[in-house]
């Protein structure tokens, strides 16, 4: 391999950043063919060239999971992609998820230096075409076999922060099982990001990757009915909760029972995991010629665009803030705005009208001015008296949040939550069971897939330094021969009949 020539900072700033190929809006909205087409290798070796290579890496602090950025974008630009591939699979269990979903352009992409004078390096378009090389050269890369620790941990969930912590946790040799209670591995992966995002395929290729280095999975076991969390925590020397936050917030407002109306969690996981767009399918979805989504985030952008791609002729986002305050990605906004999804903006719901068959047939809606910063920062919404009108629609589309499921919380008296029913934990990442971590939405609430990874990482390495504890002890108790042979975890309850 030649060495490339080093470009000067002022040649670097000197190449704008070069865009994704993505494919036709009026296409693309027929189908679940992914929208974005990732680069070239040209393309990727181009924009690499526009790393700075900073001596103070910001954009590194900007990654939930922090990925060294600059390393792997360097070895791009030197064409070395099977060492970008190690170095960037080493940080980041879900390099292919990531480099689709995350939202960059507020996190790596936000710090980076170049945006101060321009546009920042496209980390994520660079990490999704390094992850793809991957993907696609499995067998170049090379398979470590770690020595086997002795220690057990179960994860209860397969999303982000349950696949993350256990490829984290493999990695040290621990014997890892994931308790996923539907019929696939995934999580909001699987069945809450439509097919034109990210791809069910890349999400199993994620998951057969986890596979092969030792992560076993099993599916259809459901924590606090298949079996207890403290039957679990008697077979495992650590447990991670990871079961998101996944029930349904309604809206509270008149007509919401009727038929028509969905969550945005049912009528994305009908389509996505269940396979509901096609034909002849086991579990059936409706098909509106009008929708109406109701809320601004990243869900209920997907779900708009879903109804747009089951053939809606009209589906329309109802959101009670402006355009600026919308906190979906720009990216996927922008994606809607050219797929020619409506935009309905300072309007709220107060009522569903439905005919005499119980059937929705409109939104009834008030008009909202934006007063006052709340306590999100963002202006308060309130409703002009007066503006109420009617959105004509045969569907509605919730999708203004989720809360915690109680399933597993409930079962377990001595699991402590907050006011608000997530799990509280310690700064270790520990729950009020001792050896019972925690971690992703069901702490923090609903956010973003990185985020929850990032916990996911950040409770891997914390149940690693809990399990060298726990070996400590077991060690010191047999030199000063007050034990058999080995030592409970510190604290662990006892194993159940």
């Amino acid at each position: 391999m030649s060495e490339r020539p080093k470009l000067k900072p002022r040649e670097r700033m000197a190449i704008d950043r070069y865009a994704m190929p993505e494919r036709v809006p009026d296409v693309r909205a027929t189908d679940f063919q992914e929208v974005n087409l990732g680069y070239t290798h040209l393309l990727a070796a181009a924009e690499a060239e526009r790393c700075l290579q900073c001596k103070n890496p910001v954009c590194i602090d900007g990654c939930p999971v922090r990925v060294n950025i600059p390393r792997f974008i360097d070895l791009v630009a030197e064409g070395d992609l099977r060492g970008a591939a190690e170095s960037l699979l080493d940080d980041n269990a879900l390099p292919c998820v990531t480099g689709r979903v995350c939202p960059q352009e507020t996190q790596c992409e936000g710090k980076c230096l170049r945006g101060i004078k321009g546009k920042p390096v496209a980390i994520g378009a660079l990490e999704r075409y390094v992850a793809d090389w991957a993907m696609q050269h499995a067998e170049e890369l090379p398979h470590t076999v770690h020595a086997p620790s002795g220690r057990r941990v179960a994860i209860v969930g397969s999303g982000p922060a349950g696949l993350t912590a256990a490829g984290e946790l493999v990695k040290s040799g621990h014997q890892v099982t994931i308790f996923e209670a539907f019929h696939a591995p995934g999580g909001v992966l699987i069945y809450g990001i439509p097919e034109f995002r990210l791809p069910k395929d890349i999400v199993q290729a994620e998951v057969d990757r986890l596979k092969a280095a030792g992560v076993e999975i099993e599916v259809n076991a459901i924590i606090g009915k298949t079996w207890t969390l403290r039957e679990l925590r008697a077979r495992y020397d650590a447990v991670f909760l990871a079961v998101g936050a996944g029930l349904p917030v309604f809206m509270g407002v008149p007509g919401e029972n009727l038929k028509g109306v969905y969550s945005a969690n049912e009528y994305l996981t009908r389509v996505n995991l269940m396979g509901a767009f096609r034909e002849g399918a086991d579990t059936p979805v409706l098909h509106g010629h009008r929708v109406a989504v109701v809320g601004g985030g990243n869900v209920a952008i997907d779900a708009v665009r879903t109804a747009r791609r089951l053939g809606a002729d009209e589906a329309i986002i109802v959101y009670r803030r402006g355009h600026e305050e919308l906190p979906a990605r720009r990216e996927e906004v922008h994606h809607a705005e050219q797929e020619g999804i409506r935009f309905e903006f300072q309007v709220a719901p107060v009522e569903v009208l439905g005919d005499e068959g119980g059937w929705v047939t409109g939104l009834r809606c008030v008009r909202m001015a934006l007063g006052e910063p709340d306590e999100s920062g963002r202006a308060r919404p309130e409703p002009i008296p007066g503006s109420e009108f009617v959105i004509d629609c045969e569907m509605v589309v919730v999708a203004i949040g989720t809360r915690s499921n109680p399933l597993l919380t409930r079962s377990e008296p001595d699991l402590a939550l907050n006011k608000w029913g997530y799990i509280v934990i310690d700064e270790e990442g520990m729950t009020s069971l001792p050896g019972v971590f925690a971690g992703g939405d069901i702490v923090r609430g609903a956010a973003t897939v990185i985020l929850a990874m990032g916990d996911g990482k950040r409770s891997a390495h914390a149940i690693g330094r809990y399990l060298d504890r726990v070996a400590e002890l077991s060690a010191t108790a047999v030199s000063a021969g007050t034990t058999s042979g080995t030592a409970p975890s510190p604290a662990a309850p006892p194993a159940q009949a």
